[in-house]
């Protein structure tokens, strides 16, 4: 037997059950990092992607029904300022803390049992979204406003748990690949709820222009179909996530079953399903070198500048990203109106309804072919050749290019070159999924210990959506500032500065290509059981 090309020798000076142990341990470990591409890691991206589908369609789709819900219960208006806020920075809010929660919980009580409940949560607060009432006491808004700060909670929480499932049940040399299949799920989830509003309005077009007086009446089934279709690919992968096993390095790591691990990846591994080992378990006792998770090893872990300065780095580089991703998402209508989808007013109230409604749809789609889904392509095909630092580096470097370029040159691109200026919007779309966007996502995932790097992973998320938060306030304090969008421009502006304090934090975290995670978080543990210690049901020597 062998483990990356070096014989596994047992050691004379530990116990014969022991050597058993790190043998097996070390075999599992290798059989993992060196599996070939097979239909379980097509499960597992499959299983871990329809969660982000469903994350990206349930925060994008609000963005798509806002403008039904205040024709609907704003007397054929708009939402006020505050309510279009509220609906917006609900979800972020409760992303945080999900992200926070989930982290933490996964480490404490393993993947398996956590993954699925977040899903659960998704589904339950889509389907409340989707038959909120109105009424005397109970303002719809409200309704809504908490319904999506607990679907928050349960995006939140897809963010650490698919993750490091997916890192944590991959082959080293396609782990970039496989998280990157798992992540670009959000660009499709983006043009599924673009899809569906354009085909709920189409299937609603004649009771829409039908209807003069401007009630909308009929935009009330529009925006709650859009939402409550969100429902429908969480409830399909609910089945598949319950039943995906135990993580088998938390099984190694952390719950110290070796025998149960070992099973575990020979039976997932070649027939794609868990088989639960009956027979007697073969743990190590709790006396171990490798300290176990406690808020005191937290800090004296991260208390060290080379693993400190790795998770600054993950989370100032998700936090700043973040800032710019969402802060220019709030302000895609102004795109939308230089080429040629902006708001329709030169037919009836009903007729300029429709159509507005439809070219957001439209826009939507056009905007997130030309520049997310693409950049998530190259980053799937340059992740595991290039490298993540260097796809981080460019990303952010060429993002700071774009931002300074939009927003110093904003009212000479919007009054001459409209072209160049969507050109550089859709560019700046690209280089964010491309890099950063990406490798946020991927690299906490991966340089971190088996005992928290659930919990890291989370932290590093959850500062990115207290970076969205911030750009969300930010934009809606200051973007009209000396007339409607006069401040836009000055936004950008604050965006790149913060895309190149981007490049300043990647320098902190390491390269990931091509090592095993064990190898990234100091894991090696060889020999995983030392000299002297007890293996349960194994006589000394």
């Amino acid at each position: 037997m062998s483990f990356e090309g070096k014989e596994l020798r047992p050691s004379t000076s530990l116990p014969s059950g022991a050597v058993d142990l790190n043998t097996r341990r070390r075999a599992a470990l290798a059989e993992i990092d060196n599996a070939k591409f097979g239909w379980f890691h097509v499960k597992a991206c499959a299983v871990a992607g329809v969660g982000f589908f469903t994350d990206a369609y349930d925060i994008f789709a609000i963005n798509l029904a806002a403008g039904m819900i205040g024709f609907v219960y704003n007397n054929g208006g708009s939402l006020t300022a505050n309510q279009d806020l509220g609906l917006k920075i609900a979800t972020p809010c409760g992303t945080l803390v999900g992200q926070l929660l989930f982290g933490w919980l996964a480490d404490v009580v393993g993947r398996k049992k956590m993954y699925g409940v977040e899903l659960m949560i998704m589904i339950v607060a889509t389907v409340g979204q989707a038959v909120a009432g109105h009424g005397p006491a109970v303002n719809i808004i409200g309704v809504l406003v908490m319904w999506r700060f607990i679907m928050g909670v349960g995006i939140g929480g897809d963010y650490p748990l698919s993750a490091t499932i997916s890192s944590e049940f991959a082959a080293t040399r396609i782990r970039g690949r496989m998280m990157i299949a798992t992540f670009w799920s959000q660009g499709y989830g983006q043009l599924g709820a673009a899809i569906v509003a354009i085909v709920s309005l189409a299937a609603f077009k004649p009771q829409i222009l039908s209807d003069p007086a401007g009630n909308a009446d009929s935009l009330d089934y529009v925006w709650r179909l859009i939402i409550g279709c969100g429902a429908v690919p969480g409830a399909v992968a609910l089945y598949f996530r319950l039943t995906l096993p135990e993580s088998p390095r938390y099984t190694l790591d952390i719950e110290r079953n070796v025998k149960q691990a070992s099973t575990d990846v020979d039976a997932f591994l070649q027939t794609g399903h868990y088989v639960q080992d009956t027979a007697p378990v073969v743990a190590v006792d709790t006396a171990l070198d490798v300290p176990k998770a406690s808020w005191k090893d937290f800090r004296a872990y991260f208390g060290q500048w080379k693993h400190g300065k790795v998770l600054l780095g993950t989370a100032y580089s998700w936090f700043a990203l973040d800032v710019a991703f969402y802060g220019l998402g709030l302000n895609s209508s102004i795109i939308f109106s230089a080429i040629g989808f902006g708001s329709v007013t030169s037919g009836t109230p009903a007729y300029n309804r429709y159509h507005t409604l439809y070219n957001n749809a439209v826009a939507n789609i056009i905007i997130t072919c030309a520049g997310l889904i693409p950049g998530f392509w190259a980053a799937f095909a340059l992740i595991d050749v290039w490298g993540r630092k260097p796809l981080q580096l460019t990303g952010f470097i060429g993002l700071t290019i774009t931002l300074c370029s939009m927003g110093f040159g904003y009212d000479k691109l919007k009054e001459n070159a409209v072209g160049a200026f969507v050109f550089l919007y859709c560019l700046t779309n690209f280089l964010q999924n491309y890099g950063p966007n990406s490798t946020t996502f991927v690299v906490p995932a991966e340089v971190f210990p088996t005992r928290y790097r659930s919990t890291a992973h989370g932290i590093s998320a959850a500062s990115g959506k207290f970076g969205a938060i911030i750009a969300q306030v930010m934009a809606f304090k200051l973007k009209d500032r000396g007339g409607k969008n006069a401040w836009v421009k000055h936004l950008l502006e604050v965006f790149a500065l913060f895309m190149l304090s981007g490049i300043v934090s990647t320098l902190l975290i390491p390269e990931t290509k091509g090592k095993s995670l064990e190898e990234l978080s100091g894991e090696d543990q060889d020999p995983f059981v030392a000299e002297g210690e007890n293996v349960a049901g194994v006589e000394r020597v």
